[in-house]
């Protein structure tokens, strides 16, 4: 039968760059994959050419294991650098504490030590607060540091800034996370290839992010330092995050990452998010409360015109305390979606 669209297709919000559909170079790529038979749970031919693709952009040592989505690779990846009484360091507005319906605890069964970041990014002066009590079994021995690139609040860690987390966290015995849902957007903000702020600034494992960036599902755990976990395999099965049809998630990140596509769909998202902001910013009653370094624009309008404006576009007020709402660019964003969006602001602050 042929299936009835259900939406319209011209439709555009700002609440999540995961509004958008797949891009059609991903679209074309699942369609190469199907048909006939390859051998299931990753033993495919692209499942085995994918270590190829993400060593191209990690190094040689990388490993990666595609899972379904983003709080999965999170909670496998820690998980496997952790034991059951050790925890984990983070901003209080990292996803893994905020977004993850405390997966990370329940499922990894490891403690979450969160610190104060206005901006996102934690400091090796901040993570030297939790930083301590190896050795006293009253308290949940700290192992890991995790940090998001690009953080919850749009903002991006320079590669000196991970550097030196990295360093501080390893001279403690401890091993360095990354959330990388967003992580093409940092590369796109700093100009740099994924590994150099990521292998070449000591960062042991990460999470990849497929999903935001074009995908139509699927990210990766990727290793970096083979040392800093064990059980990759069957902690992936365990945590339910085993594709039995893993080509059709693989393939999908060769499309990405085998080009330059996952650069040019994070490339455009950003700059959306810049001419979003640059749109709005000398309107009165407009606050940007952070940088936008990615496709996110953090921002304080008065809560009437908010209400408002969601009536028109879907967005997220973020902090319900403060009003701070948070509007994101996709991959799929045009100049068009952003100029309308604006003039709307522009309106319902008029009218306010």
């Amino acid at each position: 039968m042929t299936v009835p669209r259900r939406h319209d297709p011209q439709s555009r919000g700002f609440a999540s760059d995961n509004y958008a559909g797949v891009h059609p170079e991903i679209l074309a790529a699942l369609a190469v994959a199907n048909g006939g038979h390859q051998v299931s749970y990753g033993e495919d031919a692209y499942t085995e050419h994918l270590q190829e693709v993400f060593r191209g952009h990690f190094g040689e040592q990388a490993t990666a294991y595609p899972v379904f989505n983003g709080t999965g690779a999170n909670v496998v990846g820690l998980q496997a650098m952790t034991e059951r009484w050790e925890s984990v360091i983070c901003a209080e507005t990292a996803h893994i504490n905020v977004d993850e319906c405390g997966a990370p605890e329940k499922v990894a069964g490891l403690k979450l030590l969160t610190l104060p970041a206005p901006d996102g990014k934690l400091t090796p002066e901040l993570i030297a607060r939790h930083a301590w009590g190896w050795g006293d079994e009253h308290r949940a021995q700290p192992r890991v540091v995790s940090i998001a690139q690009t953080t919850e609040l749009g903002t991006c860690y320079t590669p000196e800034q991970i550097a030196a987390i990295c360093e501080l966290a390893h001279g403690h015995g401890m091993k360095v996370h990354v959330d990388g849902a967003r992580l093409a957007n940092a590369a796109a903000t700093l100009g740099l290839p994924l590994r150099a702020f990521t292998t070449e600034a000591g960062v042991d494992v990460l999470s990849f992010g497929g999903t935001k960036n074009g995908m139509l599902l699927g990210e990766a755990v990727v290793v970096l330092n083979p040392d800093a976990v064990r059980g990759m395999l069957f902690l992936r099965k365990a945590a339910m995050q085993l594709a039995s049809k893993m080509r059709f998630v693989s393939v999908q990140f060769e499309a990405l990452l085998g080009g330059d596509l996952w650069l040019r769909n994070a490339a455009h998202a950003n700059a959306m998010a810049r001419r979003l902001a640059d749109a709005v910013r000398g309107l009165a009653g407009v606050q940007i409360t952070q940088q936008v370094e990615s496709n996110a624009v953090f921002v304080i309008l008065p809560r009437d015109a908010t209400a408002r404006l969601q009536k028109r576009f879907r967005f997220y007020t973020w902090n319900e305390q403060t009003g701070e709402a948070r509007w994101m660019a996709a991959f799929d964003t045009t100049e068009a979606d952003i100029d309308a969006f604006a003039a709307a602001v522009a309106q319902e602050l008029r009218e306010g």
